[in-house]
């Protein structure tokens, strides 16, 4: 038994007779309701570690400081029941213990399992897998938010994404997206006269000429995943040309992408552009001189949210 001044850990065989002596304990699920529905220990019950009423939930269950608590997640790659034991005991519960490795060592001993859908192969939904096909973008979902400064300020706004689409081929990635250069927003001078003189001057020819540049392209010409795709963390390297302004450059950045509960792609990325590289260089340092309130930073940070249907 691994103690530490937290918790006490139980393997599978341990937990297993103290449930047939009939000892005298709690055992807590600490996964999602959802899950808990579709398999748990036997005479487990659930609070969920990733709510905020997580300590709530266990005091409904037993307000007993002293109660002897065990509690139990997926498995020994995950933290949640031992974030569980770190919660309980910073709110004062004293006698915690932790089944080792969690339900996957407990199956793997050959104990069963109680639920909805025992049987159904776990998905542990750490990393992202793809299914080949031709995703459309979603514009009233997907947008661009933009974000530019000098030394005093800071402004920031939305461009549209006006169509395109994501094509994936043995979870190798291509495809191209339109932006709506004319659909250019200012927010962080909204009810203030000078926000359409801001957004008029970022149609000039100052900047995005949309006059006659109305539309920029993204073309990805390869995404590929890292090597351990995980879906809360940048997992895939996307390597693309954009064309703005007339001017194609290379622009690659690292992209978030998960699966909406439709099955549809969610792409998230943060990155900056170097503006100069396709000829906006209004306010550079490196092009003008005796710049002083005019002088504009060359990067530009976006935020790129696409969502296909």
């Amino acid at each position: 038994m691994k103690e530490t001044d937290t918790y006490k850990e139980l393997n599978p065989k341990a937990l297993y007779q103290w449930i047939d002596e009939k000892r005298n304990f709690t055992l807590i699920d600490t996964l999602k309701s959802d899950s808990f529905t579709r398999r748990h220990l036997k005479n487990a019950v659930n609070a969920c570690v990733f709510e905020v009423t997580f300590v709530d939930q266990v005091n409904a269950i037993t307000d007993d400081m002293n109660s002897v608590i065990v509690l139990y997640g997926a498995s020994k790659r995950s933290f949640d029941a031992v974030t569980a034991a770190e919660k309980l005991t910073q709110n004062g519960y004293t006698d915690i213990y932790i089944l080792k490795g969690g339900i996957e060592d407990w199956l793997s001993e050959g104990f069963f399992l109680e639920g909805e859908a025992v049987n159904e192969t776990y998905d542990p939904q750490t990393v992202l897998t793809l299914e080949d096909g031709s995703y459309k973008i979603d514009t009233d979902q997907s947008i661009i938010e933009w974000s530019g400064r000098n030394p005093t300020t800071t402004h920031f706004g939305t461009v549209e994404i006006a169509s395109g689409q994501i094509i994936v081929t043995n979870g190798i990635i291509t495809g191209t997206f339109d932006i709506n250069m004319d659909s250019i927003q200012n927010k962080s001078l909204e009810g203030d006269e000078l926000q359409p003189v801001l957004i008029d001057h970022l149609k000039s020819d100052d900047f995005f000429l949309t006059k006659i540049f109305p539309t920029a392209r993204y073309e990805i010409n390869k995404a590929e995943p890292v090597k351990e795709p995980f879906l809360s963390f940048p997992n895939y390297g996307i390597s693309g040309n954009l064309e703005l302004r007339g001017i194609k450059a290379q622009q690659d950045f690292m992209a978030t992408i998960t699966k909406t509960p439709e099955k549809n792609l969610m792409v998230e990325a943060h990155f900056d552009i170097d503006r100069t590289k396709w000829g906006i260089i209004y306010g550079s340092s490196r092009f003008f001189e005796c710049l002083g309130i005019h002088m504009v930073f060359d990067l530009i940070s976006l935020q790129i949210r696409v969502v296909t249907n």
